[in-house]
């Protein structure tokens, strides 16, 4: 089986990393926009086709969120667009595609935990593009899992 895993250089990417020496039988396909530019539609169907990739791990995100509202342009290419790409490309091979989204799509306001049954009200742009890309991705294809994480934390990057 292929993996392949978009934002191999994030924070969860590099855990992912880490954690594949685990799972040797395996064949895991780690990229970033050094080595896969999945804001190209051609680029993420050549690399899908010519790997022959089982299932997509998008960790791949414009995760800087006070950034987002004065970048509306990058976030969306990102959040959105690049998971329209990786969602066709999937469905076109019959992959799966797993996409790491953000508890962003809420509005946060609520007293209760949220359930993947809620109906999503996000109140930034970055939110906003991470919901566009979780609703573009379960519609673009069949075998699609939508994740959603509230933080992420590791010895990479920003930490609360």
């Amino acid at each position: 089986m292929t993996i392949l895993i978009t934002g191999a250089n994030g924070q969860l990417g590099r855990e992912l990393q880490a954690l594949s020496a685990l799972y040797p039988h395996l064949d895991f396909l780690f990229t970033d926009i050094d080595t896969l530019n999945i804001c190209s539609p051609e680029a993420v169907n050549a690399y899908v086709n010519s790997h022959h990739v089982d299932v997509i791990v998008n960790c791949a995100a414009y995760t800087a969120v006070d950034q987002a509202e004065d970048h509306l342009q990058a976030c969306t290419l990102v959040n959105h667009h690049a998971v329209v790409h990786l969602a066709t490309a999937a469905q076109a091979v019959g992959a799966a595609l797993i996409h790491i989204s953000t508890d962003y799509v809420f509005s946060g306001q609520s007293a209760q935990p949220y359930t993947e049954t809620d109906q999503p009200q996000p109140l930034s742009v970055y939110g906003r593009t991470k919901l566009a890309g979780e609703q573009a991705a379960l519609q673009a294809c069949q075998r699609c899992m939508v994740i959603r994480t509230a933080w992420l934390y590791s010895p990479h990057g920003k930490n609360f």
